[in-house]
């Protein structure tokens, strides 16, 4: 009987009706699929507007920059890891550098923040200026030098600016876009993204050294 009536519907209605009816079923298992299985894009862009809300959140709530204070490399790893987490409530995931790079550049640059540069200018990364206005210190052994180690009010400050740096600067270029990889197939490789850091040091083996104190960086920030 159905068939029947189905048959006295004029074609152009029919082709329309099955069009309709088409379009309906794709929608619904476009939505089951997506409920189930989410689209990696639609995750990442929820994540983030998720991410930014709460980093607004946390402005409005005064979170205060941790001072650092360290008396051994162990209490130096600790701190430094504090000040990331601080500079990370306002860094966007895909932005951030691994806290791993970041404490294993800054024991190297300062022997676990016992340079002169750390002590007396904050500058936890050897970060160099050629702005003569811009406070800084001169190296004791080369004082006429026409660049100068900046100097920060905090130390917490020049990790800031390192994370800044690396996330602006054309040099490092190849490690935002491996990190964009990375932060895209959700696998962080810290190791490889060492790799793009070698013009940060005049050192030839300088990312050799990198990931041999991001070993144990790793391993003290995860034990706390």
């Amino acid at each position: 009987m159905a068939i029947k009536l189905w048959k006295k519907i004029p074609l152009n209605i029919r082709r329309w009706i099955i069009g309709v009816l088409f379009s309906f079923i794709s929608i619904l298992s476009a939505f089951a699929v997506g409920t189930m299985y989410p689209n990696k894009w639609v995750l990442n862009e929820f994540e983030q507007n998720i991410t930014h809300k709460i980093q607004e959140e946390w402005k409005q709530y005064g979170f205060f920059e941790p001072e650092m204070k360290y008396n051994d490399n162990q209490t130096f790893i600790q701190a430094v890891n504090k000040c990331i987490s601080y500079v990370n409530l306002t860094t966007p995931p895909m932005e951030r550098v691994p806290s791993e790079i970041i404490v294993s550049m800054a024991i190297l640059e300062t022997g676990y923040g016992k340079s002169r540069f750390a002590l007396q200018g904050n500058n936890l990364f050897g970060i160099r200026t050629w702005n003569k206005d811009e406070a800084q210190l001169k190296p004791k052994d080369n004082p006429d030098v026409e660049w100068g180690v900046k100097t920060y009010i905090t130390k917490c400050q020049s990790v800031k600016d390192m994370v800044k740096i690396i996330n602006n600067y054309h040099a490092y270029e190849g490690f935002r876009n491996k990190r964009a990889e990375q932060f895209e197939s959700g696998q962080i490789d810290v190791f490889a993204l060492i790799d793009e850091l070698s013009k940060w040091s005049t050192n030839p083996k300088y990312t050799i050294l990198v990931k041999s104190k991001a070993k144990e960086a790793q391993n003290l920030i995860s034990s706390n």
